[in-house]
């Protein structure tokens, strides 16, 4: 599945992840989103997550739909890079009043392996450098037609003898101050959404007021999309960018309703559309939005919204792999299980849920720490046992005898 999406052959269909609770479907997705790395936008969502009084339920699919597709622009610019060795601010007396001196201009040095370069900066340049907060030995880049800063690292000349530094250190730029270099920019199209349905308010008291109290989320209209797509694909014509589809995933994906699956199957087939991978532990449900009747679907998903899915079914896990994950858990937490404690937690998760023997794990801790030991031991996982219940044996206590059977009364998940 992996290699699919990274070979973009995925676009415009779906994959559903369909298993009970606790089966590893929203563990299965973030991997997938670690795997693909940084460079491929990556959007969860919850199905519950349309339901707004601000906007409406197709306008957030569209919006998440959006920040799941990204754009790589490459352009050649004209910048000066190198590291600082020297940041002079120039000041001067304010001439608008007689107290108080302002920024007249700022004096830069960079160099490079080849040379150095004294450059005489804009005062309007000096604060894009504090907001990235460049200070002297930092390697950094300018472009020479727009004036932006973008700190790339620091020098590794100034790299100590720590094994783990919270620095990011990158090597003295080669070549000229002054040249021309090729610069890729990863935004999405929901970025481009925002950045042009922005309104450019005045600098009057008014105007000022008025985007204070305007609501924080606005619908952005099908006419701007459609101008922001026209540009896009210019410049995927003219080879400056290239779509790069991101992944959705939407979990709970029962809890949409038949209007969000109508928008959803629609939105799949578009020419720009991403990777969706869906999740639910529903089996045979019904399908929101169709009270009084009630359509029963697979998963609570409309046949039609099926038929354009892989479905890829989860099961719980086993015993061992349950051991397993303790394990790594236990060690990420550095924590100290004692191997009959292992088992022990081991044999609960077998009989309940991953997730709840996940949950045991701190409390143990805790009780062990209490009883002056640093090591969790099978007494400790004994003592949690009694002090918190699973989500059956909290059914069990709650339903009336013989009502609730193996499965707690869930018939509509999935086993």
């Amino acid at each position: 599945m992996l290699d699919l999406i990274r070979t973009k052959r995925f676009a415009g269909r779906a994959l559903l992840l369909a298993g009970g609770p606790s089966s590893g479907k929203t563990a299965l997705a973030l991997a997938m989103a670690h795997e693909l790395g940084p460079g491929t936008p990556f959007c969860p969502m919850v199905g519950a997550e349309v339901y707004s009084n601000e906007v409406k339920k197709t306008e957030v699919l569209m919006e998440n739909f959006r920040r799941a597709i990204g754009l790589r622009v490459k352009e050649t610019k004209e910048v000066f890079e190198g590291e600082v060795i020297e940041l002079a601010p120039a000041e001067t007396e304010n001439p608008l009043s007689g107290y108080g001196k302002t920024i007249s201009h700022v004096v830069v040095s960079l160099k490079t392996v080849k040379g150095t370069k004294q450059l005489r900066l804009d005062p309007a340049i000096y604060e894009s450098i504090q907001k990235e907060r460049v200070t002297v030995g930092d390697v950094v880049y300018i472009e020479a037609n727009t004036g932006a800063v973008k700190r790339v690292g620091r020098s590794d000349a100034y790299a100590t003898e720590f094994d783990l530094e919270a620095e990011e250190y990158v090597p003295l730029p080669k070549g000229d101050v002054h040249k021309k270099k090729e610069i890729i920019q990863d935004v999405t199209l929901h970025d481009l959404d925002m950045a042009n349905a922005r309104p450019q308010g005045g600098q009057d008291v008014m105007s000022v007021m008025g985007q204070l109290v305007k609501g924080r989320r606005t619908e952005i209209t099908d006419k701007l999309r459609a101008e922001i797509n026209k540009v896009v694909d210019r410049y995927i014509d003219q080879g400056i960018a290239e779509l790069v589809p991101g992944v959705l995933f939407i979990d709970e994906v029962h809890m949409l309703d038949i209007e969000s699956f109508t928008y959803l199957n629609r939105a799949l087939e578009s020419s720009i559309s991403p990777h969706v991978i869906l999740a639910t532990n529903r089996g045979l449900s019904t399908i929101r939005g169709t009270e009084p009747h009630g359509i029963v679907s697979p998963h609570g998903i409309p046949v039609d919204l099926l038929d354009r899915c892989m479905i890829v079914r989860t099961l719980p896990y086993s015993r061992d792999e349950i051991s397993r994950v303790l394990e790594i858990r236990a060690k990420v937490e550095h924590l100290v299980l004692a191997p009959d404690a292992l088992a022990s937690l081991a044999d609960q998760g077998a009989e309940t849920s991953l997730r709840f023997a996940l949950q045991l794990l701190s409390p143990a801790a805790v009780l062990s720490k209490l009883s002056g030991r640093t090591e969790i031991t099978v007494e400790d996982v004994a003592a949690n046992s009694e002090l918190f219940l699973d989500a059956r044996a909290s059914a069990r206590l709650l339903a009336p005898t013989g009502a609730v059977d193996k499965r707690d009364g869930r018939a509509d998940y999935m086993s």
